[in-house]
């Protein structure tokens, strides 16, 4: 009896080599899901494969049902997003993108909205300057965990409600990953916190709140951008349990 096939449309966020000439490519289906196949023979020089599968493309796949893992039989190229997968600071500014889509999704949990958030994400980021894929990458970081159900309180203060917005780069605002946000003073006795400039958790607030159309027309520092990054870093940590070394790489490669 013939394997049964289907049709995904899917963002690719990983390859893991197989063997010899096969490859195994972690994709965001376009409901959510994260969906892990394989790609015979992808690695091989004269495999159709081999540019329709990069890190960062959008593609339309015809998959085979296989016994653990799924086969590739067919890949379309939608988007290759060649703007963000050419450019060496555009790249190392979007790999956080896929690099969390990796923690955050599993093969049996629908998120539809996260496909968009992803794919407009990339879009805006190969559209902007370095500095803008900065913000468009902190921005989605952001978003995917609100998507996710760990949003984050950047505005008041998570364990009293207490209004905290303020620009002044001078006022220092507690923020506490393993509580969920910022801490105003009366609350900080209670939690383990770490000191946060409140224009950046003003920034980060914004960039949360505000479509990606918008930041892409807004100049936001890249030293914002930065700090912001950096408490992602610190939530990923606390709420997925490891860090990402995208991350870590843009923090030390001295790209920016």
């Amino acid at each position: 009896m013939a394997a049964d096939t289907y049709s995904l449309q899917a963002l690719v966020l990983r390859k893991t080599k197989l063997g010899e000439t096969d490859l195994i490519v972690t994709l965001l289906a376009q409901d959510g899901r994260q969906v892990r196949a394989v790609a015979k023979s992808a690695r091989k020089p004269n495999s159709s494969f081999a540019s329709r599968l990069e890190i960062f493309s959008e593609v339309d796949l015809l998959l085979v049902c296989g016994k653990s893992l799924d086969i590739v039989k067919e890949a379309k190229l939608l988007n290759a997003h060649i703007g963000v997968r050419e450019d060496m600071e555009h790249a190392a500014a979007a790999a956080p993108i896929v690099d969390l889509l990796t923690r955050l999704t599993q093969p049996d949990l629908e998120s539809p909205r996260l496909y968009d958030l992803s794919a407009s994400a990339l879009e805006h980021a190969e559209s902007c300057d370095a500095t803008g894929a900065l913000a468009v990458c902190a921005a989605f970081m952001l978003k995917a965990f609100a998507f996710s159900g760990f949003r984050p309180s950047l505005n008041r203060c998570v364990m009293c409600g207490r209004p905290l917005a303020s620009d002044d780069s001078r006022v220092q605002v507690a923020f506490s990953p393993a509580e969920g946000g910022a801490v105003c003073r009366d609350c900080l006795m209670f939690s383990d916190t770490v000191q946060v400039g409140s224009d950046v958790l003003s920034w980060a607030h914004w960039l949360m709140m505000s479509t990606f159309d918008e930041i892409a027309q807004r100049e936001v520092p890249r030293h914002i951008s930065f700090e912001i990054l950096h408490l992602c870093q610190a939530w990923v940590r606390e709420h997925v349990g490891s860090k990402l070394k995208s991350l870590e790489f843009l923090f030390t490669c001295g790209l920016f």
